[in-house]
């Protein structure tokens, strides 16, 4: 079965943690051109350093140069193109033609992945970017499996097919939206979306002098901009038979916590479908309960299953039903690891491992912690505090502590 994992990657943390959980590939951004512009993203010594360290675990780097340009952008760009290529970058995620056609100039050897942001939702349009020269055409959410494996059939062989299987959803088109450089002079199409989409908002009617009116959904507002999250957990075969053989994950802004999250539960769902089907469709059910641990709004196949795009309109903010406690900075070792703090916990707390080894899901009962000068502590308050925790379990570096909300 030939599949990639492909996971975000907005800083170093994420990066080493979408590895340390089982992502093939990460996809992430330089300082420049890329459309995630507050992610603290990579500069470019960065980019170097952790495209090593990616194929020194034999892993992939995709470098995101996804903005739709203007004249001005393309100083500079050129030279760009030729680092990545030189340090190795595996591929660049492109959008623009005129990105696209001075990437095939200057980097010939260096592939080009089309963005979701241009939009490809036919075949004719997928074969006329893989003849301008894009090795993989990042498919737009709009589509249907059948679409897909439409696309798949009227393409050449050599050409991949990349399909976002889990994450937040844009209202617009593909992500081409107006909204934040409407509101805000931010435009989203030049990596500074700031999500005004999650805004709430009231409506109004217009001899009212002003006056706005709440649509009430909840007790916590209504966000009637708000689209589900996709999740595509519970058919990957069924993607896999549309011809896509990359599976990418949504969330360069989310926290480090849902990208180990979901990286963990795509990859156990993968090797369970490498398996045995039924075991996968089994076993499906219960990862898709581990995606709610994350941060998450309702859950939707999208336009997957030819659904219609209001079934992904959703009304409420996100959720979820655990909580990021800490993080082991160190293996264990004699009966003790050491750990960061992210949420306070206390002596007494259950906590439970998530992991890729076989302790995930297992419960640990806090029954000791000893700070950096080697005093019992008997409530984690400190932000990000160090501390040695007494367990029988043998812990990695990287995995993480939750608690059940």
């Amino acid at each position: 079965m030939d599949i990639e994992i492909l996971a975000p990657a907005g800083d170093k943390e994420k990066l080493e943690t979408a590895f340390y959980f089982g992502a093939d590939a990460c996809y992430f951004a330089g300082k420049k051109w890329g459309l995630r512009a507050f992610s603290e993203n990579f500069d470019d010594e960065e980019l170097e350093k952790y495209i090593k360290y990616a194929h020194n675990l034999n892993k992939k780097c995709y470098i995101t140069v996804n903005i739709q340009a203007h004249n001005s952008d393309f100083e500079g760009l050129g030279d760009y193109i030729v680092y990545l290529e030189k340090i190795g970058a595996d591929a660049i995620i492109v959008s623009d033609a005129g990105i696209l056609s001075l990437a095939k100039q200057v980097a010939p050897n260096l592939s080009v992945h089309l963005s979701t942001q241009a939009s490809a939702s036919n075949k004719y349009s997928a074969k006329f970017w893989a003849d301008a020269g894009a090795k993989r055409i990042i498919l737009a959410r709009e589509l249907s499996l059948k679409e897909i494996k439409e696309i798949r059939d009227y393409l050449p062989k050599d050409v991949e097919l990349e399909a976002f299987c889990h994450g937040a959803m844009c209202i617009s088109y593909s992500g081409r939206c107006l909204l934040s450089n409407y509101l805000t002079g931010r435009d989203s199409n030049r990596g500074q979306c700031v999500q005004a989409c999650r805004w709430e908002y009231k409506i109004q009617e217009i001899s009212r002098n002003g006056d706005g009116f709440e649509i009430q959904e909840d007790n916590r507002g209504t966000y009637i901009l708000n689209s589900k999250d996709l999740c595509m957990i519970e058919h990957l075969d069924e993607m896999l038979d549309a011809g896509v053989t990359s599976f990418k994950i949504e969330g360069r802004m989310k926290s480090p916590f849902y990208v180990a999250t979901v990286v963990n539960a795509y990859k156990r769902a993968f090797e369970y479908l490498k398996q045995d089907k039924a075991l996968y469709k089994e076993k499906a059910k219960e990862l898709k309960k581990e995606l709610e641990k994350c941060s998450h709004r309702k859950f939707t196949t999208g336009f997957c299953l030819g659904e219609q795009n209001k079934e992904c309109l959703e009304s409420s903010l996100p959720v979820s039903s655990s909580e990021f406690v800490a993080i082991v900075t160190k293996d264990s070792h004699d009966g003790y690891c050491e750990i960061e703090q992210r949420n306070r916990f206390k002596v007494g707390d259950e906590l439970e491992i998530l992991s890729p080894s076989e302790n995930f899901l297992k419960k640990i009962k806090i029954e000791e912690l000893i700070d950096e000068k080697g005093e019992k502590v008997e409530d984690a308050l400190k932000v990000q505090q160090r501390l040695k925790l007494k367990t029988n379990f043998t812990l990695h570096e990287k995995d993480i502590l939750r608690r059940a909300k």
